[in-house]
């Protein structure tokens, strides 16, 4: 392989937003061509017009510079093989079309939608292999001027086609099998598979990488590279994601698919790079967390697996929990401040103030998080002046009454209202108060944990303190014990 010579691709269609099993394809073909020194370009193949999803464009480019994976070749790029827009290449699938009529590889075909399911249905109930009958590959008799039509590749009727595929090895196919597909659509506009051929070739891509559900197209493209005297690029096609379970395809039944939604819930793109990076390629030894600079010098082809990959959701959980506690509090901030701003927390911009205040609670809560989204719920009642009072059920622990918990947040009042609030002072001002009760540290933390925060579960107890500061802190269990009193 020459390394100045390798050219990739990733060619999705805006038909939805980037699926997580397209975003492995284009972690493969970047780390293929950064690898090698190559060009790792992006194609647009927008040419299904009824699929086509507002948004989806936009997505698809946001998703991959998430990702870190920012093309060479491409939209808002350019580069010496554009347009990278199928929709702006018409002119140029045409020509190539031509060229294969004129050679008589390709033909016209009239047959009506109506004809081509008669057709379809007659060979289904006699049990016959369903396609195309090639009505029209030696002439249409009933072709008359401005009737719709579309071009045909004329698959050759004996023989076999090898397909090389770089996982799969070499695959046989019969051609007689093979049907005569559409080319040009009647509106136009090429189809995948003719599309596809003349832009790798005019592209110069030297490997294609796409899902194994494109492997039984392949021979008809390896035919269509012989068709026009074109060297095919080397094929590896990628293998199914499967589902948690392991039982069938990952859907959407299964949850999340799209790259957007996993950056929504609140997963780091590196965590989600490091993921995918490993569901269907090995680096050889038992590392699991690789970066990107160390993925690009570790990445080749044959450690690529043809085997089907669960798509284990806890892994990836873990994943983003490693990220994250190697964050520096700054950068958690700024990671966790969207979700902040969406809940309605911080405002958006945030003054530099508060974002301050944000960083300092970064450290308070980072290994409890899982996901960003989690920061909601770990630091809600820190960034709100005021909360809600608790129950009066939440502020008596189970081994006591109402009647002692009061006694114990009078006594903790009492205490924290003289307190030095750092943690050294809290922790020296709160630690006798137990003993002096004669309860132990749990039954008095707890009604002091849920007044202070609304909650049962929070960070440390004399650094959660601390962050409050006393002010909200005093105020908080004044609430409290009113609580307790009115009942």
């Amino acid at each position: 392989m020459s390394d100045m010579k390798v050219r990739t691709r990733f060619a999705p269609s805006p038909t939805g937003y980037l699926h997580i099993g397209g975003a492995r394809t284009a972690i493969y073909d970047w780390l293929l061509a950064k690898k090698h020194g190559g060009r790792f370009l992006l194609r647009i193949e927008d040419t299904d017009r009824n699929r086509f999803v507002p948004g989806s464009l936009e997505d698809i480019q946001e998703s991959l510079r998430w990702l870190g994976l920012e093309w060479d070749e491409g939209p808002a790029v350019g580069g010496p093989a554009g347009p990278y827009f199928q929709s702006e290449r018409l002119e140029i699938y045409h020509r190539y079309a031509q060229q294969l009529i004129d050679e008589g590889k390709a033909y016209y075909c009239y047959c009506t939608p109506e004809r081509l399911q008669e057709v379809r249905k007659a060979q289904e109930q006699a049990k016959q292999q369903v396609g195309y009958d090639r009505h029209c590959r030696d002439g249409a008799p009933e072709a008359q001027e401005g009737m719709k039509r579309v071009i045909r590749f004329k698959t050759p009727l004996t023989g076999k086609t090898i397909v090389k595929d770089m996982l799969r090895g070499e695959l046989e196919f019969e051609n007689n099998l093979l049907e005569d597909l559409v080319l040009i659509k009647s509106d136009g506009f090429p189809t995948y598979h003719f599309a596809n051929v003349v832009d790798d070739h005019l592209m110069k891509v030297t490997h294609v990488l796409r899902g194994e559900e494109w492997l039984p197209s392949t021979p008809t493209h390896v035919l269509l590279y012989q068709a026009f005297g074109w060297e095919p690029p080397q094929f590896v096609h990628l293998s199914l994601f499967l589902s948690p379970d392991g039982k069938g395809k990952l859907s959407k039944r299964h949850g999340a698919t799209s790259v957007r939604e996993y950056r929504e819930l609140g997963y780091l793109p590196e965590a989600l790079f490091n993921f995918l990076l490993l569901l269907g390629w090995n680096p050889g030894n038992d590392q699991e967390v690789i970066s990107k600079e160390e993925a690009i010098q570790m990445f080749s082809l044959d450690r690529v697996n043809a085997s089907p990959v669960r798509f284990a959701t806890d892994k990836l959980n873990w994943y983003n929990g490693v990220y994250i506690r190697s964050l520096e509090p700054k950068d958690l901030a700024e990671r966790c401040l969207p979700f902040l701003q969406k809940a309605g927390l911080l405002p958006d911009p945030c003054p530099a103030e508060r974002f301050a205040y944000l960083v300092k609670l970064m450290p308070l809560v980072q290994e409890r998080l899982k996901l960003l989204t989690d920061v909601v719920a770990w630091t809600d009642f820190f960034l709100q002046e005021d909360i809600p009072a608790p129950a009066r059920e939440m502020l008596i622990p189970k081994k006591l009454d109402a009647e002692t918990a009061l006694r114990v947040l009078k006594e903790l009042l009492a205490t924290l209202e003289g307190a030095d609030f750092t943690v050294a002072g809290l922790e020296a001002a709160l630690h006798p108060v137990p003993e002096k009760l004669g309860l132990k540290m749990g039954d008095v933390f707890m009604p002091l944990r849920v007044a202070v925060s609304g909650k049962t579960a929070t960070p440390g107890m004399y650094e959660m303190l601390e962050a409050l500061g006393k002010e909200r802190v005093v105020q908080r269990i004044k609430a409290a014990i009113s609580v307790l009193e009115s009942c």
